[in-house]
């Protein structure tokens, strides 16, 4: 690219691609896509406005009552009072002082280290694992345990078919494979390209579009079963099959019903991989309960036709089927049961383990998810070690917070909350993941301190005592190295910190010192030590897997590294396939258990021992629809990552009036008088939000889509249940988990209705920072 002599390009690495910033006169002019890219992100080019922008905090704040009055402030302040601009050295030691009250005055166990989030692709300044090693120096921290994304499918995995990420991503079939074998692809949730722009740790060849426009070359078929017709891209011209939201596990019963009348199943498959089919079945068959689950019992349920589910069951069974379900369908109310249903479905076809067959569970979730790439175990900062046996699933912080010493189900154990007393948050955002944000504000103000390292003024940033200023990606050294992708990048330092903003490093270390711990949070290292430490764990595990990566001043010479190609495509279980007796699965009996005698004992009602259809507590085949007819789906979206870069350019400039959009079918826009570029109130009994609106046909009747993200903008700060302006779902979702077993969230489990708003629009005022004090 020609470029004049004062501008200096740079090599840097996010969640959702490779880039080279263009900095001139120390600021960020662009970012330029990564050359061997073949399907660069949209997101990308949204840092240039957001990393300089009026929202990024700036210098160390302290919330006024906080600071006046320290744990005795009144707590219903968050949120709603303003910050007073301290020093750094002052900041850390009312912070250091609180962490140290705490731990004595009431134990390490009253810490919760929240900080779930993607926060930087650095393998260094990654905040999560600076915060928790900095909290296991001091004596650990109650922690959570799985993630927003795919907590159901991780607990129910274990027990099912083996380790989530070791056995089922880790190793899932590339898209090479499903492009040169498969003959059709069924894909619930469909796979959404826009999703596939990310991989946590960095990304730098985004290859799912690339291996699905081979496998259309090649001639797959795809079948998307999806509320939104966009869940596949047009390109590809599949099989669109509308379901009501929350019906696929009674979609795939309907399926698996089909099989085994048809005689198109596979028993010999089922009785040498699998255990529990002969207990499945009567209950399949009605046997049980007197129902069969068959497909016109499943039409009802879902919407769709009898014919469509039998059709397509015989289609699957004729060919080399690929069966896929996105992280979006196990995040509703009992999420783990689609999931259950999908290996079932997929064992009684027989083909798990063959090229271009069986199932898969994740794909287009992350771009990582189906690459080709050699499987090598990069090293992390060490965390150290928790001496706090104290945890919680990671949905489950408001009722942490709401109620401390209550007991909870989870995976068969029955377990306590902590009294929490502070919460420490750095890389994250839960105004974004989680649900009921009315309930949460309330949670929030539960604990004594809550501290944030934050970039921006994000929700969770103003709802805290303490608020550290942290660098971006762009201000500091690292280097991006992760699994799932081959290419790993140097990433350079482009431009200075942006106002008086520290790494979380320099920010632990601080506390760390303050509280006798410097030592052991440092270990005498600076940051570049670390960086060259890591990257020394890297090249002697290369050498022990058989290839060589280069020193450090080599990759920052030549910018980037790739992996060697993998010694063999990789297909999901094949080596079980071949001999499920030296290859066992790491599930209780080593086979595929569709019915799981560890789960039928824990006695669970809302997730007992096989697969099973449990009406959700909302959807379209509720009462409910009398005074809430439409089904929200809140999913990704296609300018940001999840909350990330909202602030940015991109991000913006797909909002409608400032307003987060929000699509509906032309049949629901027609009876509630709105047009393209209208502003709409959507509402529950929870909550109420704006959003702008965009009418379509590719969302089914009954349905919209208002993808999560929007920064938090409430109409009067501090008022439960005040209209969000900006159009965050997470007002009107409900916080309840999916089941005893893995207490997912279920965001997309949501009733509501939408009206025409009328009269003069807010203004937005999340973009810019809250009111600020200074001293004297």
């Amino acid at each position: 690219m020609a470029l004049d002599s004062e501008a200096r390009i740079t090599p840097t690495s996010a969640h959702w691609g490779t880039y080279f910033a263009e900095v001139r006169d120390g600021k960020l002019i662009a970012v330029h896509d990564y050359a061997k890219d073949p399907s660069p992100a949209t997101i990308g080019p949204g840092i240039v406005e957001a990393v300089d922008d009026p929202v990024r905090v700036r210098r160390p704040m302290i919330r006024k009552g906080f600071l006046e009055h320290g744990k005795d402030s009144d707590r219903a302040g968050r949120g709603v009072e303003p910050f007073v601009a301290v020093p750094w050295d002052e900041a850390l030691d009312i912070a250091s002082a609180e962490l140290e009250r705490v731990r004595n005055e009431h134990g390490n166990s009253s810490i919760f280290g929240g900080s779930y989030g993607w926060a930087s692709a650095g393998r260094f300044h990654h905040a999560t694992s600076q915060v928790h090693r900095f909290l296991n120096s001091i004596g650990g921290y109650t922690k959570s345990v799985d993630n927003y994304s795919n907590a159901a499918a991780i607990v129910l995995a274990r027990h099912v078919i083996g380790d989530f990420q070791k056995e089922i991503l880790d190793q899932a079939t590339t898209w090479p494979v499903i492009a040169e074998n498969a003959d059709l692809l069924v894909m619930f949730g469909g796979l959404p390209v826009k999703n596939a722009q990310v991989t946590s740790g960095g990304v730098g060849r985004h290859t799912m579009y690339e291996g699905l426009l081979q496998a259309q070359a090649n001639g797959v078929e795809f079948v998307s079963v999806s509320p939104l017709r966009n869940d596949s891209a047009p390109t590809f011209e599949a099989e669109w099959i509308a379901p009501r939201p929350n019906t696929d596990a009674a979609i795939m019963m309907g399926l698996a019903h089909t099989l085994v009348t048809e005689d198109l199943h596979d028993p010999a498959f089922l009785a040498k991989y699998a255990v529990g089919f002969e207990r499945f079945q009567p209950y399949l068959m009605g046997e049980t309960d007197g129902q069969a689950k068959d497909a016109d019992w499943a039409a009802e349920i879902s919407g769709l036709s009898a014919d469509t589910i039998r059709n397509l069951a015989r289609r699957m069974a004729s060919a080399r089927t690929m069966l896929t379900v996105t992280w979006s369908v196990q995040r509703g109310d009992h999420g783990e049961q689609p999931y259950w249903m999908a290996i079932v479905l997929a064992a009684m076809l027989g083909q798990i383990g063959l090229p271009g067959g069986g199932v898969g569970l994740g794909y287009s979730s992350e771009n990582g998810v189906g690459n080709p790439v050699k499987l090598f175990r990069f090293p992390a900062l060490p965390q150290g070690v928790n001496q706090v046996p104290d945890f919680i699933p990671v949905a489950r912080i408001s009722d942490m917070l709401l109620n401390p010493g209550g007991t909870f189900e989870y995976d068969g154990k029955t377990l306590t909350y902590p009294d929490t007393r502070l919460v420490y948050w750095a890389g994250g955002n839960p105004f974004h993941h989680h649900q009921d944000l009315n309930r949460l504000i309330k949670a929030f103000r539960q604990p004594e301190c809550l501290i944030v390292n934050e970039i921006w003024w994000t929700a969770m940033a103003r709802h805290a005592d303490i608020v550290f200023p942290a660098t971006t990606n762009l201000e500091r050294e690292d280097v991006s190295m992760t699994h799932w992708e081959p290419l790993m990048v140097a990433m350079r330092k482009a431009i200075e910190p942006v106002g008086d903003s520290r790494d979380d490093y320099a920010i632990f270390t601080g506390l760390a010192e303050r509280l006798g711990a410097g030592e052991a949070f440092t270990e005498g290292r600076t940051p570049e030590d670390w960086i060259r430490h890591l990257w020394n764990q890297a090249r002697q595990r290369a050498g022990e897997a058989g290839f060589e990566l280069p020193s450090l001043e080599v990759l920052r010479e030549q910018e980037t590294a790739e992996l060697p190609p993998a010694e063999k495509e990789a297909v999901l279980l094949a080596d079980f396939r071949a001999d499920p007796d030296a290859n066992p699965l790491s599930t209780p009996s080593g086979r595929i258990e569709i019915f799981s005698e560890t789960i039928q004992s824990f006695g669970y009602e809302d997730c007992p021992g096989h697969p099973v259809w449990q009406e959700p507590y909302e959807w379209l085949g509720s009462p409910l629809v009398e005074t809430y007819p439409l089904h929200l789906i809140s999913n990704q979206p296609r300018t940001r990552l999840h909350s990330q870069l909202d602030s940015g350019g991109v991000s913006r400039g797909s909002k409608i009036q400032g307003r987060e959009p929000m699509s509906l079918h032309p049949d629901e826009a027609a009876a509630r008088g709105l047009s393209d570029g209208d502003v709409a109130r959507i509402y529950n009994d929870r909550g109420a939000c704006l959003a702008g609106v965009i009418v379509s046909d590719a969302v089914m009747p009954g349905v919209i889509q208002l993808s999560t993200g929007a920064w938090y903008d409430p109409l009067e700060p501090g008022v439960p249940g005040t209209l969000c302006k900006h159009g965050n779902p997470n007002v009107l979702t409900r916080d309840k988990g999916t089941s005893s077993l893995g207490q997912a969230p279920t965001a997309h489990s949501v009733l509501v209705e939408v009206e025409k708003f009328e009269g003069e629009l807010p203004p937005i005022t999340v973009f810019q920072p809250p009111a600020i004090e200074e001293r004297g």
